[in-house]
């Protein structure tokens, strides 16, 4: 078998611990998949619509996937104080807290033991395969705006100090530095 494949076919293995049949600890894998994003979603990605696209599914399909996380208390819904027909959507205390049961937190303490350049050629390794299937595809992913074209960051200089602020030009709104690692489902990257 040849690299390529074999590593593909390895990537399958590790999916099926993200995507299986029937529930674990109650939870069907696109309900594990929807807790995971809105607990690390930036505020423009905790919406109905942004979660459909994460998770490849319609929007009565999310929405159905929210109102199961919303019984079991893990997420709540809050209307746009700018827009009523519009919703946040976040992920509750308890929802943190049903987070640490997580098939992936196993997958992460695997990879946590690597060194850091491993580490780093692994995440990168596979953001370059995305990015590739991604721009055959004609489509885009889920990233962190810190990788995202839209993000311009402000550098300011006084006697004292200099700060950084950041703003996401498509949605044309001030961003927290703390932001800037969260996942945005409007992320676009750089073109070579």
């Amino acid at each position: 078998m040849n690299l390529a494949r074999e590593a593909i076919e390895l990537l399958g293995q590790v999916a099926r611990i993200l995507w299986f049949e029937g529930t674990k600890h109650g939870m069907r894998d696109r309900e594990w998949m929807a807790l995971r994003f809105l607990s690390r979603a930036n505020r423009f990605s905790r919406t109905p619509s942004a979660l459909a696209s994460y998770i490849g599914t319609t929007r009565g399909t999310a929405s159905f996937i929210i109102g199961e996380l919303e019984r079991l208390g893990y997420v709540e819904r809050t209307r746009s104080s700018k827009d009523k027909r519009s919703v946040m959507l976040s992920v509750t205390q308890q929802g943190k807290k049903f987070l640490a049961r997580d098939a992936v937190n196993g997958l992460a303490d695997a990879f946590a033991v690597l060194d850091d350049d491993s580490k780093l050629r692994f995440r990168d390794t596979l953001r370059h395969v995305l990015d590739q299937a991604d721009a055959a595809e004609q489509r885009h992913h889920t990233d962190v705006c810190k990788r995202c074209i839209f993000l311009r960051e402000d550098r300011t200089a006084s006697e004292n100090k200099s700060t950084v602020e950041f703003t996401c030009r498509l949605f044309r709104a001030s961003i927290a530095e703390a932001e800037i690692e969260l996942l945005c489902t409007s992320f676009e990257h750089h073109r070579q």
